[in-house]
């Protein structure tokens, strides 16, 4: 689409062309918009394309060594049949409650393949998590205790890795994870002492978990994030009470979500990573190098769909009102973790472009002036009826927005 004649050019949204159009119609999963919508029966409703997701992990063992093993984050879209489709194609599973294992192990992952994270685990996490048999990604020398304290006079030691925090920090991360003061891990200076002790408790060390950062659309900043992470366990690893057989090197990868970002280049990570595998192999000998991933996976992979309900203009400006906002997608309004609101990328979905372009504002049926899914956005003419379409919305939208505000009906979530 072109903006309409006379507007100043704008920086453009990466091209979303991981989905195919037909009859100037979006497809999701080989099906029409329009036909899925039928499928559905209602909208607003959430369409997950499995075979982005399958691209995605498929561009990724191009480009990465084969020693890497991806794992999926499934905080990220834990939605039971992504999950699962995705645990067939990955090596493994990353959760962060115990209904998040429950999803996972239902899923079919081997509980050898599933980690579990998180700052705050209850008593019930944990003992979720050490009956089943799974990873722990130990947070601080308190929950060390408690694992043993659950494992004291069982024919059990539980598997355990460090989280740890790093003293670095993935620079021009969305979300930083590591460095200063953090709620996530054990500080890197203060492990040695933990692994001290962690070697008279009856407790099975697997390896580390270091995570700096996440949302990282720059090669350069994620390379040496990489090498400060293979570094720092290096150095731990002298400290371990028996050898590091795991090492968790965290995500990082972005997608782009707002005008003017582009996709990651994958090939100079690759190459980064083959030549810290073969450090590895020397200083860390039979050692499973995990990358975990959750956005990157599914957020390519998934629209939100929402219906136009009536069209008004208010002096001077076009607003289509749709059935669909904030409290179904937080993270398109703005709303989760944006200090100045962006717009997704949009499409009118059942009609892709047409000769008559508009600039409209996008928003929800919500009492509230937060409730904007697309501000002064590019559009053909619509109307009651039409779709929206909120592009990369397979991560972090159904599962982390505020459904029961104003108490909407749920949107629908379908795997196509």
């Amino acid at each position: 689409m072109s903006n309409i004649k006379g507007m100043a050019e704008t920086p453009k949204h990466a091209p979303m062309n991981q989905f195919e159009v037909a009859d100037n119609c979006l497809r999701i999963g080989g099906q029409t918009l329009v036909d899925i919508a039928r499928q559905v029966g209602n909208t607003p409703f959430y369409a997950y394309d499995r075979k982005v997701m399958r691209t995605q992990v498929e561009q990724l063992r191009a480009a990465l060594p084969a020693e890497i093993h991806l794992h999926y984050a499934m905080k990220a879209n834990p939605m039971p049949e992504v999950v699962r489709y995705l645990a067939g194609i990955t090596e493994g599973l990353d959760v962060a409650s115990a209904g998040e294992l429950k999803v996972a192990l239902e899923a079919g992952a081997k509980p050898a393949n599933i980690s579990f994270a998180g700052p705050g685990k209850s008593d019930a996490d944990l003992q979720a998590a050490v009956d089943s048999g799974v990873i722990i990604n130990m947070e601080s020398n308190a929950e060390m205790l408690r694992i043993a304290a659950l494992a004291e006079g069982k024919p059990i030691r539980p598997r355990v890795a460090i989280r740890i925090n790093p003293d670095f920090e993935l620079k021009s991360a969305g979300m930083k994870m590591g460095s200063g003061p953090k709620p996530f891990g054990v500080d890197a200076e203060c492990v040695p002492a933990m692994l001290e002790t962690l070697g008279t408790l009856p407790l099975e060390l697997i390896g580390f978990h270091i995570f700096s950062g996440s949302q990282n659309l720059r090669e350069q900043a994620i390379i040496e994030a990489q090498t400060k992470t293979f570094e720092l366990a290096f150095r731990l690893a002298q400290f371990a009470p028996s050898p590091v057989r795991w090492l968790n090197i965290g995500g990082g990868l972005g997608v782009p979500y707002f005008p003017g970002e582009q996709r990651l280049d994958l090939g100079s990570i690759g190459a980064n990573l083959s030549s810290l595998i073969e450090t590895a192999r020397e200083k860390l000998p039979g050692a499973e190098i995990v990358m975990e991933l959750g956005r990157y996976l599914t957020a390519e992979a998934g629209i939100y769909v929402c219906e136009v309900v009536d069209r008004k203009v208010s002096r001077g400006q076009t607003f289509l009102i749709t059935n669909g906002g904030l409290h179904h997608h937080l993270a398109a309004s703005g709303n989760f973790g944006q200090i100045i609101r962006k717009n997704y990328p949009l499409c009118l979905g059942n009609r892709i472009s047409a000769d008559e372009l508009e600039e409209v504002n996008v928003v929800g049926p919500l009492c509230t002036p937060l409730d904007v899914l697309g501000n002064k956005v590019i559009l053909p003419r619509a109307g009651p009826g039409d779709l929206i379409v909120v592009f990369q919305s397979g991560a972090y939208g159904f599962s982390a927005s505020p459904k029961d505000f104003l108490s909407h009906p749920h949107p629908t979530e379908i795997l196509l």
